[in-house]
């Protein structure tokens, strides 16, 4: 039976899991609290991923090992070194396939479309931390591939929009939000993440380079207005946060004082390009409705 190691236990995580098992493979999740989805092929194992020798205990059989684990978003530059490390050194170790869930941060400012070809030229300091752990992991020589996800929605989804909107949009309460309103916006669903993650591990073609997750574009406004409709929740009441209220919330909790890396530039598009997946892996975008859906 193919056996799999997932280091990470969020939602992108729990569904590749899920996914893997249903279609028969066994799956390991390694995550510092033992978490993961209640699955007879799936067994949650309590782990630091950091722990070289633990993990490549752990990931001696597997075929492939996936990561989607992160550091604490404000301890990336710090956190980030040890983890890609550890996670590299199991994977040079054991010979399994090393398939990485990243995102966009690296690429830095685009003028236009995100495509995966892009240099990664990001200056800041999360975009620099995600820039070296693909450039090192690319030129390790092992076998690797990269699945770059937008901003993500859906249900279990852990982002600006579900943190910031959704739960006050079918609350019927005012959202204020750290973006443009009615600028279109990618965003990524939890589920073809998780489709891309597998279908890259399945691909021999597809390691060796980096690929965008399957995207919807819409301004979150959109967005937001279509949970609510789906929701039978009122008109959405939303507000952009202005960089003075970000910088006051950044005396208070670090995530803020992170967020002005990110921020798309305002007026501008952010637009994923995830057509080379698409004719490739197979992986299309599940409709907008259908995301929502599962949330509502």
């Amino acid at each position: 039976m193919t056996t799999h190691v997932i280091v990470g236990r969020g939602a992108t995580a729990s569904k590749t899991a899920l996914l893997l098992a249903a279609d028969g493979e066994r799956v390991r999740m390694v995550s510092r609290t033992g978490g993961g989805p209640d699955h007879p092929l799936v067994e949650r194992i309590a782990a630091d991923a950091t722990d070289t020798d633990r993990l490549t205990g752990l990931a001696e059989d597997a075929d492939t090992l996936f990561t989607t684990a992160a550091p604490a978003y404000h301890r990336w530059p710090q956190d980030f070194p040890a983890l890609s490390a550890s996670l590299l050194s199991a994977v040079r170790r054991t010979g399994a396939a090393y398939v990485m869930l990243g995102n966009l941060y690296a690429y830095g400012p685009v003028g236009g479309p995100l495509t995966p070809d892009l240099p990664l030229v990001a200056t800041g300091p999360k975009g620099r931390a995600r820039a070296r752990v693909w450039e090192e992991a690319a030129a390790s020589g092992v076998r690797v591939t990269e699945v770059r996800a937008a901003q993500f929605y859906g249900a279990g989804a852990f982002s600006v929009f579900s943190l910031m909107v959704q739960g006050q949009v079918l609350g019927g309460r005012p959202a204020l939000v750290p973006q443009p309103l009615d600028v279109p916006h990618s965003y990524s669903a939890i589920g073809d993440t998780a489709r891309t993650l597998i279908a890259a591990s399945r691909t021999e073609e597809a390691y060796g380079r980096a690929w965008h997750a399957p995207t919807s574009t819409l301004p979150v406004r959109e967005l937001a207005t279509r949970l609510a409709t789906l929701a039978g929740a009122p008109e959405p009441r939303m507000a952009e946060m202005t960089e003075r209220e970000i910088s006051l919330l950044a005396l208070t909790e670090p995530f803020w004082a992170e967020m002005h890396e990110v921020l798309v530039k305002p007026g501008h598009p952010f637009v994923v390009d995830y057509s080379e997946t698409e004719k490739a892996l197979g992986v299309a975008a599940t409709a907008v409705d259908d995301v929502l859906g599962e949330v509502v």
